[in-house]
């Protein structure tokens, strides 16, 4: 299981150039990452270093790959680029967030159409207003699978973080919530952001564990029933987004720019 074919290997995945296929899904958690391979019709562990684990899985047809990105925007991204270079185009995180609208409940989806910058690893990468925004039609490939599965879910922007515990220094939370921010996590804006630059396809969806702003209220459940269940939906949703768009994007071929070739227009609106 080194995952390689080629002698150049990536230094953090332990992936060999162009081992892996266009579509993969990617999960702070390595043990989200084994319970989606699980989930799969077939799935081979390619390599596991420090947080990162990765699976080529098949699943009614089609393949793709499953990756752990640990915690936080600096390993993340790190992951994210060593993905590409191993033959990635499109990555779609699979995670949890806290919600920061009051109708929006634990267990709830959040399908992020973009994310705003408040981490440190993306400011080293291009200037601050150049907005992080998911790809369109990811997203609304990812809008109109939540809608097949009857799942709770919610468009729009979400907050990136590198700060989980409050600390000494006000939080700004209630100000993004107030400006109309559904939910704050740690990765998000990350992914975006390498995915415009290096020129492939990106979306997100975090399934809602609680509310930061109501912790003291009780109103944090990460591994309760309701969120387990919302998680358990996500990871769904996630496998047949990714199944859908290996077949519309990848399995007809690619352009000549190494960017995703789509076979057939994404059907409904977002």
């Amino acid at each position: 299981m080194d995952g390689t074919k080629k002698d150049w290997m990536a230094p953090h995945l332990h992936l060999g150039k162009g081992i892996l296929p266009p579509m993969v899904l990617v999960a702070g958690d390595p043990g989200r990452v084994q319970k989606i391979a699980n989930m799969c019709d077939s799935a081979e562990q390619l390599a596991n270093n420090r947080e990162y684990m990765t699976y080529k899985a098949t699943h009614q047809g089609h393949s793709f790959a499953i990756c752990s990105h640990g915690i936080g925007t600096a390993g993340a991204a790190i992951c994210f680029e060593e993905l590409i270079q191993c033959g990635a185009k499109c990555l779609i995180r699979l995670g949890t967030c806290g919600g920061l609208q009051q109708n929006i409940g634990q267990g709830d989806l959040i399908l992020a159409t973009a994310a705003c910058r408040d981490d440190g690893t993306t400011k080293l990468m291009a200037p601050v207003e150049l907005p992080a925004v998911a790809d369109i039609e990811i997203v609304s490939t990812l809008r109109n699978i939540c809608l097949e599965h009857a799942a709770t879910s919610h468009l729009g922007l979400v907050l990136t973080s590198d700060l989980f515990y409050p600390s000494k220094l006000e939080s700004n939370l209630k100000l993004f919530s107030d400006c109309g921010v559904l939910g704050v996590e740690m990765e998000v804006a990350c992914l975006f952001m390498v995915a415009q630059l290096r020129g492939i396809k990106a979306g997100a969806i975090c399934t809602v564990d609680g509310n930061p702003l109501q912790w003291e209220e009780g109103n944090y459940d990460p591994d309760g029933e309701v969120v387990n269940k919302g998680k358990t939906k996500m990871l769904e949703i996630g496998i047949a987004a990714a199944c859908k768009i290996a077949a519309d994007y990848f399995e007809s071929g690619q352009d000549g720019n190494n960017s995703p070739s789509k076979k057939r227009k994404v059907e409904g609106q977002m």
